[in-house]
């Protein structure tokens, strides 16, 4: 056996991005993180479309914080599998739960609009909630979960 053989990765087609290096509406929707990613380079894969197969057992390939617009140091954090970043990650994905059904249950019981849903939650929950929101910013978020419970597709 080479000493090359002793190095080398057994890298394997990225299952997040399928290989493409991008992440496209299709792969959100078949992840089920629609709400929760737009479409863009892959940050499970760095947008190369191959990963060391080691990287399975260390991050879920649907690990919802796992974007590519997180500051290079905390992607290799939760790539490298610190359990303060995954679990800082996970209360994120936790508050953007707790938002989508917000929305949802007052547009479906109450029939009410992205703004006015927007503005009760800063109302109400904005003190309790774990992580800030900006007002212009969540009306286009909650109307994205109208448009989306409109569609049928969540």
């Amino acid at each position: 056996m080479s000493i090359f053989n002793l190095f080398k990765r057994s890298d394997i087609e990225c299952p997040r991005c399928l290989g493409k290096g991008f992440v496209e509406w299709e792969d959100i929707v078949r992840l089920n993180r629609q709400l929760k990613w737009v479409p863009a380079p892959c940050a499970y894969c760095n947008a190369v479309g191959r990963v060391p197969k080691e990287m399975l057992s260390k991050v879920t390939v649907d690990c919802m914080y796992l974007t590519i617009d997180l500051p290079e140091s905390v992607i290799e954090k939760i790539k490298e599998g610190d359990q303060e970043t995954i679990e800082k990650g996970k209360q994120r994905e936790l508050f953007v739960d707790h938002l989508i059904q917000f929305a949802e249950h007052h547009y479906l019981t109450q029939n009410m609009d992205a703004e006015s849903i927007a503005n009760l939650y800063l109302s109400t929950e904005e003190e309790s909630a774990l992580f800030s929101v900006n007002k212009d910013e969540l009306i286009k978020y909650i109307q994205g979960v109208i448009e989306l419970k409109k569609s049928g597709q969540n």
